[in-house]
């Protein structure tokens, strides 16, 4: 945990995926480098009416407001055009990277191994590196390109955890839909932080069920 998970914000739908991992990292302790793309700004204006400031310590402010955890773990925010930021560089240590939500353009970038920005630039030190990459496309349906840029990043290493909820666990609310899916995300850290009734075999979901 002495470590950082850098998380990416790109400009997919469901800016609410980043919110809830903030929430949950933030309320076990961990520490987070976050890096929000150019795009995510005009996402989050167009799904919330509410203006993401550029400013890295009044963005952090904001995304402590938006995650209700106002004093708890560590967060830094860095501008989406600082590539010489410290998660810009192989030498600095972390858990690895979770982008959520991930667009298909970030998803073609990565794939062509472009880094134009700080999310491009700190995805693919992780690939070099051989650290884990996680990436949570929201997306549908997926064209064939998209489908084959996803794959050249699973063959290169990255995790593909799409943003596809379960409904085992009985889910009542949309945060419960989303944080299923932040929970597997997060799973491929070896990081169980969020509050989930997993799967338990068959026979004991089926009692529950009928009960």
């Amino acid at each position: 945990m002495n470590k950082p998970l850098i998380l990416g914000i790109s400009g997919a739908s469901g800016l609410i995926y980043a919110v809830r991992a903030i929430k949950f990292l933030l309320e076990a302790d961990y520490a987070i480098e976050l890096v929000a793309s150019k795009s995510t700004y005009m996402v989050w204006q167009a799904e919330q009416n509410i203006r993401l400031p550029g400013e890295p310590v009044q963005q952090e402010q904001f995304w402590r407001e938006q995650a209700g955890v106002l004093t708890q773990g560590k967060l830094r925010c860095h501008p989406w055009g600082d590539v010489g930021a410290n998660i810009a560089s192989g030498s600095y240590r972390t858990l690895g990277m979770i982008v959520m939500p991930c667009s298909m353009s970030t998803v073609a970038k990565l794939a062509a191994g472009l880094s134009s920005d700080l999310l491009e630039r700190a995805a693919d030190v992780q690939l070099k590196e051989g650290r884990k990459l996680v990436l949570v496309p929201r997306e549908t349906p997926l064209s064939l390109i998209h489908l084959r840029n996803l794959t050249s990043l699973a063959e290169a290493g990255a995790r593909i955890v799409p943003a596809i909820p379960a409904w085992y666990h009985n889910p009542q609310t949309i945060e419960d839909l989303v944080d299923f899916v932040v929970a597997r995300a997060l799973d491929q850290f070896d990081i169980d932080c969020v509050p989930l009734e997993r799967w338990q075999g068959g026979s004991r979901a089926l009692e529950q069920g009928s009960s």
